[in-house]
């Protein structure tokens, strides 16, 4: 999986998505997925269809897990702790001037329709990037700093880059087949589907072979892979509408593994019989987003945001009105930490807020905040404007259909604003319709999350001024950025941290620009939640954790998990990745009781990683 995987969809796919529709209804006549536990099936379940498998066009983090095992990148991320391990590349170099970066690619390695992979693969998909439109969405981060790629011969890739860059060992772009993807030209690209049988062309250790919409993704393992091929002979990631018939068909055996469960199905699968439960530390966060001031790259004005969000001050007052500990043991139920800064605390560059310029929940000063910035009450009880204009009435703050974890949310934030004379209203729509809403800049408030890469640089790229939508004629286009936040001193900030190749000054950059961004409050961080996964350890073994002592085994950055897993032998099982396994007991009817505790519903779904936009 690319490190990319992590984002959430911030871009409407329809077309990329019908797309897909005429490929999949011919294989919906033909076949289907074998059943789990064949012996050498591994079935993964998930709670969100895919979107594409075109590189260029993927934004959700299972479509990054579909990439991930069809392409490799030059460089990945060690189980251990995220350092960069070779993957095509085998070895690479800085020019002592720190102009190029030099690569030895791997020979013998070949692409699943027999045409040999070479560095001039590597060099076409860096200068497609470097080039393209469409291309640059979901990699500009990683090319922003490289003028051109070049293969000198069929082993050696050279990337010429503008200024020192940091970023050169961990380059998150999945290497395409030249011969195939220069018969799509730019126009093409933003809708080619990219499904078999003319596409899905790849070198990573697995092989797309169908795709039936809303039901499921079948891969075959790539025997010929170099890096130590899978045992299993097929994966199939099975699509469920609801959680409950996920939790019941891990149950009943007929899934193997079930990924981001929500905290009520997570803690009625405790001592299940032959599953082992996940709660591994998670490199995503939930947050409510605001309005900043909708705008185009260019600063034109888009979308109908109330102005008060415009106000860093307003904003500060509302980060004091959300009670991340009640959203933590009420929605989360415990697993997790409170949010602070958008870089996670899994990670060294993450900030620690200083207590004096923190926002604890606080509803007196909230209102003594508003009460100084002017913003004042109406005879209903409703603020106002300073000026007196634009009561503080049907603020509209979206949530996700998807996720009940998300309206949960979203009713807890009604009634603290409430408090603060802020009328909200709730919108609940699906993520594709959000995802339009949002580019266009029409929303006031919304709740979603992010997973974050080992690498700063994409999450904080978010927040850039050119991170936001683009127009054309009367076409408005997403770009990363969800909030709209524009601030030339952290622009000038997120450059410097580009070209710092000092890892201890680049850290203290980050760091800077989390606390503008912490202090300014285009994001109100929520939680971070805990990845929640569960497996059949009665049928499997070989699970690798990344990071080593507290991480999660599938969706990470990599494919270990996948290679290794093996079924258990008949001795049984000498592997228990290193995680806890609950008592043997059966529990039958009573996990479907158990999962409505709380009158949640059991559909529900977590923010961050699973449901990313990316």
């Amino acid at each position: 999986m690319t490190p990319s995987r992590v984002r959430r969809l911030v871009v409407t796919l329809a077309a990329a998505v019908l797309a897909l529709a005429p490929a999949t209804a011919a294989a919906a006549e033909t076949a289907s997925p074998a059943p789990a536990g064949s012996g050498t099936t591994f079935t993964v379940g998930i709670l969100q269809d895919i979107t594409s498998v075109n590189p260029f066009t993927v934004s959700l983090i299972e479509d990054y897990e579909m990439i991930g095992l069809m392409y490799d990148s030059l460089v990945g991320y060690s189980a251990t702790d995220f350092s960069p391990v070779p993957r095509l590349a085998e070895s690479w170099e800085e020019s002592d001037d720190q102009k190029t970066w030099t690569y030895k690619i791997r020979s013998g390695v070949t692409w699943s329709d027999g045409v040999p992979l070479t560095a001039k693969d590597a060099a076409y998909t860096f200068n497609r990037i470097i080039n393209g439109d469409t291309e640059q969405t979901n990699f500009s981060t990683y090319v922003a700093n490289i003028a051109k790629a070049e293969a000198p011969d069929d082993t050696t890739l050279v990337l010429t880059v503008t200024q020192p860059n940091p970023l050169m060992t961990r380059l998150a772009v999945p290497i395409l087949p030249q011969h195939v993807w220069e018969e799509i030209d730019g126009e093409e690209v933003s809708t080619y589907d990219n499904l078999p049988p003319d596409g899905a062309v790849g070198s990573g250790p697995f092989r797309l072979v169908e795709y039936r919409t809303g039901q499921f993704v079948r891969f075959t393992t790539n025997k010929d892979y170099y890096d130590q091929p899978a045992t299993i002979d097929e994966l199939v990631f099975r699509i469920f509408t609801n959680e409950d018939a996920a939790v019941q068909a891990l149950q009943k055996g007929e899934i193997d593994f079930l990924d981001n469960l929500t905290a009520n199905p997570f803690i009625a699968l405790e001592g299940a019989e032959g599953i082992t439960r996940v709660s591994a530390v998670s490199d995503g966060f939930s947050e409510i987003a605001f309005n900043v001031g909708a705008a185009t790259v260019d600063g034109t004005p888009i979308g109908d945001g109330h102005p008060a969000l415009k106000d860093p001050k307003f904003r500060a007052a509302v980060a004091h009105a959300i009670d991340k500990d009640t959203l933590l043991a009420k929605v989360a139920r415990g697993f997790g930490a409170a949010g602070s800064t958008v870089i996670p605390p899994l990670y060294t560059d993450h900030l620690e807020v200083p207590e004096e310029e923190a926002y604890p929940f606080d509803i007196a000063k909230a209102n003594e905040l508003l009460d100084a910035a002017g913003y004042r009450r109406g005879t209903d009880g409703i603020r106002t404007m300073p000026d007196g204009s634009n009561p503080l009435k049907g603020l509209r703050l979206f949530a996700r259909q998807e996720s009940p974890s998300s309206t949960q949310t979203a009713q807890f934030v009604v009634g603290w604003l409430k408090q603060l004379g802020i009328d909200v209203t709730v919108q609940v729509t699906d993520e594709d319709n959000l995802g339009t809403v949002v580019a266009n800049g029409e929303f006031d408030m919304f709740e979603w999350g992010w997973g974050v890469e080992p690498d700063p640089s994409f999450q904080l790229g978010v927040f850039t001024c050119d991170a936001r939508s683009t127009k054309d004629g009367d076409t408005i286009s997403a770009g990363l950025s969800d909030s709209f936040y524009c601030n030339p001193e952290y622009d000038r900030l997120y450059a410097e941290q580009g070209r710092e190749t000092d890892p201890e000054r680049r850290t203290e950059i980050v760091k800077q620009m989390q606390q503008i961004l912490y202090t300014d409050a285009p994001y109100v961080l929520t939680t971070y939640d805990n990845r929640l996964q569960a497996y059949r350890s009665d049928r499997w073994e070989g699970f690798v954790k990344q990071p080593a002592e507290t991480g999660w085994v599938l969706f990470t950055y990599g494919t270990y998990s996948y290679r290794n897993i093996r079924p258990v032998s008949a001795e049984g099982s000498d592997d228990d990745g290193g995680l806890s396994t609950g008592a043997v007991v059966a529990i039958g009817a009573g996990v479907i009781a158990a999962l409505a505790v709380g009158g949640v519903v059991v559909a529900r779904r977590r923010s961050a990683a699973a449901e990313d936009r990316e």
